[in-house]
């Protein structure tokens, strides 16, 4: 373990990690001021999770003893970005520790770092956000690693935008994931899209019920997006319900425990708003930028929590 450390300060690419991290808060900070979008401070910790263990969860939340009481360490702070709206006209963001309970392989931390941000209005609205954001911030690397093809391509093109029925012409019927609560997109899927579409595209519109109760259904297709790119999924995105009767009813249907949300349901009776966000992997796109494909490489400081790489 001490090896690790000593080798590391003379580790270039390392070194590079780090202000990659660095840029991307700085230039993240600078791309939300020019849009009147506002920092939110969040607790690592929370009561209520983003990620229950109902229909539509695809992680294990990570469950503490916090002065003897069970609480969460924080998989998402989406639902507080949504009271910040309440707060600020334009919408908040920040750039925080995320954990999830599921195993760490070439695609996956449980501890990861989350940028996040939730802005009053649409499914498109956000989607438009993310595009400026991820832009924004692709230009302002190439300053540190120069120019280079796969993030050039994104730079100077618009992402396209398929739906999910459309990504499954491609893909082929028999070959997508079925379950008995919808359709999912296997890592091999997302390569293929990435393939087909020269690099990145956006899936919408996947099956309401393969997706967590808090993203805005119509009828069994979800208001909700995923940005592909480099080794897949690397923002997720969705519109929100907008009142509390909303929320009741999709609480039910995804056999959630009501009580737990019941600051959410009353929040969104008393101050109904229509609101999107967003969640980029930090990780997962710093990876992109280095036109790498093994996630644990990202790790600086190393989080495997496996006994050996812990200081």
């Amino acid at each position: 373990m001490g090896d690790y450390y000593l080798d590391t300060i003379n580790d270039r690419e390392k070194k590079l990690i780090l202000q990659l991290q660095e840029l991307l808060l700085i230039e993240s900070v600078n791309f939300y001021k020019k849009r009147d979008i506002h920092w939110l401070s969040a607790p690592v910790t929370t009561g209520v999770i983003s990620s229950p263990m109902g229909l539509g969860s695809d992680s294990k939340p990570v469950k503490i003893l916090l002065d003897g009481k069970e609480t969460y360490l924080a998989d998402s702070m989406q639902f507080l970005l949504e009271y910040g709206c309440r707060f600020f006209e334009n919408g908040c963001w920040y750039i925080m520790p995320s954990f999830r309970g599921e195993k760490i392989d070439k695609r996956h931390l449980k501890q990861f770092f989350h940028s996040e941000a939730e802005i009053p209005g649409t499914l498109n609205d956000v989607m438009d956000l993310v595009d400026e954001y991820i832009k924004h911030l692709l230009v302002k690397a190439q300053e540190l690693v120069g120019k280079q093809k796969h993030t050039d391509v994104l730079v100077k093109s618009k992402i396209p935008r398929i739906t999910f029925d459309e990504a499954e012409k491609i893909i082929g019927k028999d070959n997508l994931t079925i379950t008995k609560h919808g359709r999912l997109l296997s890592n091999s899927d997302e390569q293929k899209l990435i393939k087909h579409f020269n690099g990145a595209v956006w899936v919408m519109g996947y099956d309401s019920m393969t997706v967590p109760f808090y993203q805005k259904s119509i009828g069994n297709s979800a208001r909700n997006a995923d940005l592909l790119l480099g080794i897949g999924e690397t923002v997720g995105c969705g519109e929100r319900w907008a009142n509390g009767a909303e929320v009741l009813k999709t609480l039910k249907t995804h056999k959630i425990l009501l009580e737990e949300y019941e600051w959410y349901i009353n929040m969104k009776n008393s101050f109904p708003l229509q609101t999107s966000g967003f969640g980029m992997g930090v990780e997962r796109f710093l990876l992109f930028i280095l036109g790498e494909n093994d996630i644990r490489n990202m790790q600086v400081f190393r989080r495997f929590n496996d006994g050996k790489d812990i200081v």
